[in-house]
C-alpha cells in the first residue's frame, strides 16, 4: 500500500477503488433505501464522497495519461468510461493501470 502513495498511477489506482466502491454503495444500498423504503439520509453523504472520488479520478486520470504518454483515443478514455460503469474502475485497474512499470 505504501508503494501505491508514492506514485501518480498507484495514487490513480486507489481513488479509482475508492471511487468505485462510492459507486456501488451509491447504487446498491442508498439509491434502494431512498426510493423503494423511503429513508433518504444516506444519498447526501455518499453522493458527495462519490462526486469528490469522482472529480479526483479523473484529474488524476488525465495526470497519469500525460505522465504515461497515453493516447486519448487508444487509453485514455477507457480509463475515463470506467469510472461511469459500476464495477468498470476494478476492471480497468486489472486491465490498465496494475500493468503500468513506474508503480
Amino acid at each position: 500500500m505504501k508503494n501505491l502513495l508514492q506514485t501518480n498511477t498507484g495514487r490513480l489506482r486507489i481513488i479509482g477503488f475508492l471511487e468505485g466502491t462510492s459507486l456501488l454503495i451509491l447504487l446498491f444500498i442508498a439509491m434502494p433505501m431512498k426510493y423503494v423504503f423511503e429513508m433518504p439520509f444516506l444519498t447526501r453523504p455518499i453522493g458527495t464522497v462519490h462526486g469528490a472520488l469522482f472529480l479526483l479520478f479523473i484529474f488524476n486520470t488525465l495526470s497519469v495519461g500525460v505522465e504515461q504518454n497515453w493516447k486519448f483515443k487508444d487509453t485514455t478514455w477507457k480509463v475515463l468510461l470506467a469510472c461511469i460503469i459500476p464495477f468498470g474502475t476494478f476492471y480497468i485497474d486489472s486491465k490498465i493501470l496494475s500493468k503500468i512499470k513506474n508503480q
